[in-house]
């Protein structure tokens, strides 16, 4: 295997972001998503332009960063290499049973962290992700074990 390119060389945890509209939950993979502020906690998140969770949130009805476990790995091509555009990702999860709720939102199940996000702004920055800013307005910790990682996609051959 060659070398890797700068950006993927740096581990991070892989997150979903639920969002919400027409009483339908949507979620997604986001790498690109950093904590910017501590008081208030702030993150930081891009999202692609041509999703259904940029849709969801221009709608404004909340959103939820999840902390995806390990056992997630094999979610990653629904939630992020399929449109829920096209698809239905909360019937296909629900199906499985992997939707539950947590503070009165649709998630999924066994995430190592929910953060209940509340949007303050967001920034066009003419590339193909705007960026969104949210303070956490409530979180919960279910386990600091086995956080899906970044490396963990790449190793498995999902990020190339």
């Amino acid at each position: 295997m060659g070398v890797k390119r700068p950006w993927n060389i740096v581990d991070m945890p892989v997150y979903s972001l639920a969002t919400y509209a027409d009483d339908q939950v949507n979620m997604n993979i986001c790498t690109y998503v950093t904590a910017v502020s501590m008081k208030p906690k702030l993150f930081m998140v891009a999202v692609d332009y041509s999703t259904k969770t940029f849709e969801n949130l221009e709608k404004g009805r909340g959103s939820v960063l999840q902390i995806l476990h390990q056992d997630h790995q094999s979610l990653v091509n629904l939630l992020g290499k399929k449109s829920g555009k096209q698809i239905n990702k909360a019937d296909q999860l629900a199906s499985k049973e992997l939707i539950s709720k947590w503070s009165g939102h649709e998630v999924l199940d066994g995430a190592c962290g929910y953060l209940k996000l509340e949007m303050k702004g967001r920034k066009n920055v003419q590339g193909d992700h705007e960026l969104f800013w949210f303070e956490v307005v409530k979180s919960k910790t279910n386990s600091e074990d086995n956080i899906l990682m970044f490396q963990d996609l790449i190793e498995a051959g999902i990020i190339l």
